[in-house]
């Protein structure tokens, strides 16, 4: 499948945002270890959301699936093992969470995944498992799945890097409750991504768990029991960041719903990101309202880029910025989109560890984004970028994030084709048909 974006005069519209891909994988398996029968309104259902579901399903919780909700029939933590090879597709969060999760189960569990998966590191989180009495291991010996994990989570005291993936961290938090002994859980060096571990404290909340933070990076979790919920999925900060960058490069206004002023996910900064840039935004307590910087009547004229067909070069009014993204690493690729059609230098920073996604994410938007003639510097930890895009030809990677962050793009400069877009799937199912309600020429091919 492919996109064909062309460059829109302006955009409009209310729309709601697609259900938070965090909080569904999180409630999902929360509700799958609860006692008792929890109702999830408004889940997202991707590719990969479809993967935890699944995989919950087959450790023996049943799942009734509705077009707008689902009932979770809780297991107590009492997991079963159907003798299966568990096929998590090309889902990294249902991995890592899993992995811990699968201790849980009786027998032995094999976790494994599409060519993509099997590329994702896991060393550190098994390296963290082992003193908590969790013999989990990589079947090649080299880190990266697929992962075997045995039965039996003693519980106890481990470490664990702060820097490498916030996902390593809820792994091990989510399933504490149900170890034989307390969890002690430190997180050395500097944490980044904080703020997805904020979300899971969050949700393990609310679904009947305490959680005791002793110092700053320190997680003691006592053996507790999971309750079900009557539980509704917030809608997605990631996912919106494009409907929000779109509103932001074009004319018009776009309000966006089910977007919660006082959620605990961190891409939330995206706001912030795009009014630093010249978007104007207003905040209510579940919805958004952006009005944008730019549209095809208002392109100014720079000196690089590309030429247009009447042989002036473009790009929209907004500014380039210095932004740090260490706690919220998904928005990289629609900060660097956004900065490749702004005008002058930006500065994206604090990124390393966007390059352990489903692609290596600092790299692949450079490489995309130099197709288009922008000029720009890739460093381990950063992006610098100067605006000047062109149109072009362009690949996914198999990466959704890199689909929709690059259709932003194609909005100013048009003719944009992004071969491998199916990608979308996997966190916004409907993502074409979004963009064309709010008037944006993006063509499925």
């Amino acid at each position: 499948m492919e996109l064909l974006v062309e460059r829109a005069d302006k955009i409009g519209g209310i729309v709601k945002a697609p259900p938070s891909k965090s909080y569904t994988h999180r409630a999902i398996l929360l509700a799958c270890l609860a006692q008792g029968k929890s109702r999830l309104e408004d889940p997202l259902y991707s590719e990969d959301t479809l993967a935890t579901l699944d995989a919950c399903k087959a450790l023996g919780c049943e799942i009734e699936k509705y077009d707008d909700y689902c009932i979770v029939h809780g297991t107590s933590g009492r997991l079963k093992n159907l003798g299966k090879v568990l096929d998590l597709q090309n889902s990294g969060t249902t991995l890592r969470f899993l992995t811990t999760m699968a201790s849980l189960a009786p027998g032995q569990t094999m976790l494994t995944g599409d060519d993509s998966l099997k590329k994702r590191p896991m060393q550190d989180l098994l390296d963290s498992l082992k003193p908590l009495g969790v013999e989990a291991f990589s079947k090649k010996g080299n880190g990266l799945p697929p992962i075997t994990v045995e039965s039996g989570f003693r519980g106890g005291e481990t470490k664990i890097k702060g820097d490498v993936s916030s996902q390593y961290i809820s792994s091990i938090l989510l399933s504490a409750p149900y170890a034989q002994t307390p969890v002690d859980l430190e997180v050395v060096g500097e944490f980044k991504s904080r703020p997805y571990v904020d979300m899971t404290l969050d949700i393990m909340e609310k679904f009947g768990v305490n959680t005791q933070q002793e110092k700053d990076n320190t997680y003691h979790v006592l053996n507790q029991t999971y309750h079900s919920q009557d539980y509704t999925i917030e809608g997605d900060y990631s996912s919106a960041s494009y409907l929000i960058g779109a509103a932001a490069i074009l004319q018009g206004e776009v309000t966006v719903r089910n977007l919660f002023l006082d959620s605990k996910q961190g891409d939330k900064v995206i706001l912030d990101v795009v009014k630093q840039m010249g978007a104007d935004i207003k905040l209510e307590t579940d919805h958004v309202t952006i009005r944008g910087a730019g549209g095809a009547d208002h392109l100014h004229s720079i000196t690089s880029g590309s030429s247009l067909p009447n042989g002036e070069l473009f790009t929209v009014p907004l500014q380039g910025i210095d932004v740090d993204l260490e706690n919220t690493p998904d928005l990289l690729p629609t900060v660097a989109a956004l900065a490749s059609v702004a005008q002058g230098t930006s500065n994206i920073v604090g990124v390393e560890h966007a390059r352990f996604k489903e692609t290596d994410r600092v790299h692949t938007m450079a490489l995309e984004l130099s197709k288009l003639g922008v000029s720009l510097k890739e460093k381990q930890d950063s992006l610098t970028i100067h605006g000047g895009a062109h149109e072009g030809v362009v690949e996914s990677h198999g990466d959704h994030r890199l689909v929709m962050a690059l259709t932003l793009v194609g909005l100013v400069t048009g003719g944009m084709r992004i071969k491998g877009a199916s990608a979308h799937k996997v966190s916004f199912p409907n993502f074409p048909q979004v963009m064309q309600k709010l008037g944006c020429p993006v063509k499925v091919l």
